[in-house]
């Protein structure tokens, strides 16, 4: 995983990459998850196509709706879906009581929901801006059924 604004930040707190964000996460989790709902790329596509990004499920909704001219361009594509991941897990650590933002030994950020369940938001983002699949929505629905 390669999440460039990231890179700068944890080099400066730790060598190793999962360590670093974990402890990031730990020591600040709020800046973290504010850095993580940035989304710059998927934002522009969104403004682009006339929606706003409010960090609700029904922006997840809207989004799903929209016509994927990204997929034109494959070298867009993973980072479009990273972006849709962060987005998602924003959304869901927002709006659903008891989730947050967990790191994976690997360095993979993921979500963990109030039952202690993890779900990897950044796989399901690049699915999503790949190929359509698994919608956002249905990503969010999932993760409020526990």
């Amino acid at each position: 995983m390669n999440i460039p604004f990231l890179a700068n930040w944890l080099n400066r707190h730790e060598t190793e990459r999962g360590a670093g964000l974990a402890a990031a996460i730990a020591d600040d989790p709020e800046g973290i998850a504010e850095l993580f709902s940035e989304c710059e790329m998927l934002r522009a596509q969104a403004r682009a196509a006339g929606l706003e990004l409010d960090q609700t499920p029904a922006s997840l909704e809207a989004l799903d709706q929209l016509m994927p001219r990204w997929r034109r361009d494959p070298e867009a594509v993973p980072w479009l879906g990273n972006d849709a991941g962060f987005y998602l897990g924003t959304v869901i650590v927002r709006t659903l009581p008891g989730c947050a933002w967990q790191v994976w030994p690997n360095g993979q950020p993921v979500i963990r929901l109030a039952s202690g369940r993890e779900l990897n938001v950044i796989e399901s983002g690049v699915s999503w801006a790949m190929t359509g699949s698994p919608e956002l929505s249905q990503a969010y629905a999932e993760a409020s059924e526990g």
